[in-house]
């Protein structure tokens, strides 16, 4: 009988974290982070402001709630778009790569409005610090395609993050989607560092 409690419990305090998260997403993208208070977020999430509490620690626990949960769908992504070409027996690091460039693109593209509140430098102190150690992780799994390519890594990632930025920020959307197919076609162009023997490295 217990157990049966618990699981209800656990499920109920679930669902309010979901729906604060919910709330708290339409609320930063509507008024911005900077201008939302926590009592926009209960109200719209029709919860109390101590639930609010027993589930995170205050406005920028929200956002970055948001952010990572974004990340780990982003990563989700990436992650199935190169595996999916692999198997179909490319073994080309660039294509691999431009594989999972795209499907983050079109990620950022999908949740655009999301996208865009974490690129506008209107979110919690320090956030603009995370931003920057999340580009120099994905530089690193970057890297990990192209071996002993340094340069090539930080002109592909830098690249591809002004891409998504310049995109999720624009205005018009099929003009969105158009520099980001163009930035692909270029960054698939590129051609990796070649070894003395004239073996791509990586």
């Amino acid at each position: 009988m217990s157990s049966d409690v618990e699981r209800l419990a656990t499920g109920r305090g679930a669902a309010t974290r979901a729906a604060l998260l919910d709330a708290a997403r339409e609320v930063f993208v509507e008024k911005g982070f900077a201008e939302s208070g926590v009592t926009d977020v209960v109200a719209k999430a029709r919860a109390s402001v101590g639930s609010l509490y027993h589930h995170f620690s205050g406005k920028a626990d929200l956002y970055l709630a948001l952010f990572e949960e974004f990340q780990a769908r982003q990563s989700q992504r990436t992650k199935q778009a190169a595996r999916e070409l692999r198997a179909s027996g490319e073994n080309d690091p660039m294509r691999v790569f431009v594989a999972a460039a795209r499907a983050y693109l079109e990620g950022s593209l999908e949740e655009r409005e999301l996208a865009a509140l974490f690129l506008r430098g209107d979110g919690p102190p320090g956030f603009e610090v995370i931003m920057r150690d999340r580009l120099r992780t994905w530089a690193k799994l970057n890297a990990t395609l192209f071996e002993g390519d340094d340069a090539l890594v930080v002109v592909i990632t830098g690249a591809l993050a002004a891409a998504v930025s310049e995109a999720v920020l624009s205005e018009d959307e099929s003009a969105a989607r158009r520099l980001a197919d163009d930035v692909l076609a270029i960054i698939g162009r590129i051609q990796p560092v070649t070894s003395a023997g004239g073996a791509p490295t990586g």
